[in-house]
């Protein structure tokens, strides 16, 4: 047995088993827990249990404020002017309010897929080349002039094809110029009455394999959004059609592919749009083109024509950032047109260029893009 512990001198107040007993000033059967120590002396506070009041001592109670009222006469308010707890729903009822959340969760998704791509600059075979030790663009591009080479362009009615477009004119790079998409383009002025156009059906596009026949450089620009087409419509055009395309170009004799992808581009990826990205660059590549050049530019700085809210947030997001970090991570359509161009005119040895979102500044600032 266990032999009771002697009697504590009454100074004494350290940790450890005592006696039972009543406490000498705590009346009733559940012995009064000592009072904690006051704020404020740099130990966190113990938690408190619930204890029941001395007899002859007096429990002083704070006073409860009054409630704040609202401008307006509103429903009271919370401390801090918080509307108290319980009173949201009110605020978020309704199809504006609903709206309103949609809208905010799309744009809080665009943000999102755009700080997915701040990653490390992607490396790879080909990744940032630079025009360094080449001759100047100018005397390169009359070079490539004097080849009389055709091309044709995947997209021409997006954003990035529109602009590709122009520039081949306007350069003057190229001999023949076909456009090959769903429907006819429609164009005011007299540079573009000598672009030739092939219409097709990209759901059958094995009866339109003549208007890939006979050209020696293709630009693919195409390409939709999962909101736009949905998931299912979004992998059929950004990877199923590409990829066709590209097969039939390289049975039509074309020896250049040039493939606009994206950043972060992963065919192992978790996330739908790089993923697909990421599986149409591997595909393409297996048919071994005599040179396949893949652009991976980061956020596309453009202003559209179509309306897209997400794209136009994140475009702000870039434009508030200093230009030396949104640099690394976003690009304008123009410098993406022009590095492909250059990168075009410009021989190299290789058979797989990867140009990242760094290589693709500095291809497009090369020379400062001058035109002879």
């Amino acid at each position: 047995m266990l032999q009771a512990p002697p009697r504590p001198r009454p100074q004494a107040s350290g940790p450890g088993p005592q006696a039972p007993g009543p406490a000498p000033h705590a009346p009733g059967p559940a012995p009064a827990l000592p009072a904690p120590p006051p704020a404020g002396r740099g130990e966190a506070a113990a938690p408190r249990s619930p204890r029941k009041p001395q007899a002859g001592t007096r429990r002083l109670s704070r006073p409860t404020p009054e409630p704040r009222v609202a401008p307006g006469g509103a429903q009271p308010m919370g401390p801090g002017g918080r509307e108290p707890r319980g009173r949201g729903e009110a605020l978020t009822s309704g199809p504006a309010a609903l709206g309103a959340v949609a809208a905010a969760a799309a744009a809080a998704a665009a943000l999102v897929a755009a700080l997915l791509l701040l990653r490390r600059e992607d490396a790879g075979p080909g990744g940032g080349c630079s025009m360094a030790g080449t001759p100047a663009l100018p005397k390169l591009r009359e070079d490539f002039r004097m080849q009389n080479k055709s091309v044709f362009i995947l997209g021409a009615s997006g954003e990035t094809g529109r602009v590709l477009l122009r520039e081949i004119l306007e350069q003057n790079l190229f001999s023949k110029v076909t456009l090959i998409g769903r429907r006819r383009l429609t164009f005011d002025e007299e540079a573009y009455k000598n672009v030739n156009q092939e219409v097709v059906d990209f759901e059958k596009l094995d009866d339109y394999a003549s208007a890939f026949q006979g050209h020696d450089v293709g630009f693919c620009c195409l390409g939709t959004t999962r909101k736009k087409a949905g998931a299912e419509g979004f992998v059929r055009v950004d990877r199923d059609y590409v990829f066709k395309s590209a097969e039939l170009a390289k049975a039509g004799g074309c020896k250049h592919f040039n493939l606009l992808s994206s950043k972060g581009a992963d065919k192992s990826s978790n996330f739908l749009y790089l993923q697909v990205k990421g599986e149409v660059e591997a595909r393409v590549e297996e048919l071994q083109f005599d040179r396949y050049s893949v652009f991976r530019p980061g956020v596309l700085l453009c202003d559209r024509q179509e309306s897209r809210p997400s794209e136009w947030l994140v475009r702000k997001f870039f434009g508030s950032l200093p230009e030396s970090w949104a640099s690394g991570h976003s690009v304008p359509v123009m410098t993406v047109v022009r590095a492909m161009l250059n990168n075009a005119v410009s021989p190299s040895g290789k058979k797989k260029e990867l140009l990242d979102n760094k290589a693709i500044h500095d291809l497009g600032k090369a020379d400062s893009c001058l035109k002879p």
